[in-house]
């Protein structure tokens, strides 16, 4: 099992503001070692989240709610040839802390729990709660997310890690492979900056930050691909209109 808990900071990028980001940060930074070993200088990410029918899950994330739970199995590669394990993750928020606890399984582990609900691993905290919440919530899956990501640790602060995710895209899936996925992206011409530390920000970051004025988000890839995806199941969001000042000549 692995287990982290660390804040995290969210940011959505135009081209011209990733290239000026990440040039700011680049001698403070070095790239991980999954970056390090792709020629592109990416490599993918694709998850599968778990939700209710009726997307309770998305609507507790919209909504704010303390103590909610995601679901997700993850895989670094488009095709079952090429993975060998995949992750069962378990996230959820203590404080403002996002708290992750992950266990790597055999992708025949994988395989047979797609078949039975069962896996066969043994003696796995995280397999076992992945499990029992999916049982007991009636869980399935329901969406698949899909990126390629940018990755950097601090040079110095080894809690820093720094990450560019490019081509944010979702689609409706069931498991983590086929070739009939149709995907569509989030924000085709954004990039998105996510900043994890487990202590404050360091001042160099901080300073980048306020440099190019960067906003945090609240960026949901689960979120973000229901809307995109699933349309019909989003309650459209009621816009207040704003007051019209009064202007001069206008009729009282």
């Amino acid at each position: 099992m692995r287990y982290s808990s660390r804040f995290e900071y969210k940011y959505i990028l135009s081209p011209s503001n990733y290239y000026a980001v990440k040039h700011a940060m680049r001698p403070f930074l070095r790239r991980d070692d999954y970056t390090a070993k792709e020629k592109m200088g990416t490599y993918l990410v694709r998850s599968v989240y778990y939700d209710t029918h009726d997307l309770r899950a998305f609507h507790e994330r919209n909504d704010g709610q303390y103590g909610r739970i995601k679901l997700r199995v993850r895989a670094y590669a488009t095709t079952p040839d090429d993975a060998e394990v995949v992750s069962i993750e378990l996230k959820t928020k203590r404080g403002s802390a996002m708290i992750k606890y992950s266990s790597l399984i055999p992708l025949e582990d994988y395989n047979v729990f797609l078949k039975t609900g069962r896996f066969p691993t043994e003696n796995d905290a995280v397999v076992d709660e992945f499990e029992r919440l999916r049982r007991v919530r009636d869980l399935a899956p329901q969406i698949i997310v899909q990126y390629r990501r940018e990755g950097y640790r601090g040079r110095l602060e080894k809690d820093i890690r720094v990450t560019f995710d490019h081509g944010v895209s979702s689609a409706r899936a069931t498991t983590l492979f086929s070739n009939d996925f149709l995907f569509k992206y989030h924000r085709p011409k954004n990039i998105i900056l996510e900043i994890k530390c487990t202590m404050k920000q360091p001042n160099w970051l901080r300073r980048i930050v306020k440099l190019y004025d960067l906003k945090p988000v609240t960026n949901s890839k689960y979120v973000q691909g229901i809307e995109v995806v699933r349309p019909n199941m989003v309650t459209p969001r009621v816009e207040v209109p704003r007051k019209r000042a009064r202007l001069r000549g206008d009729s009282t």
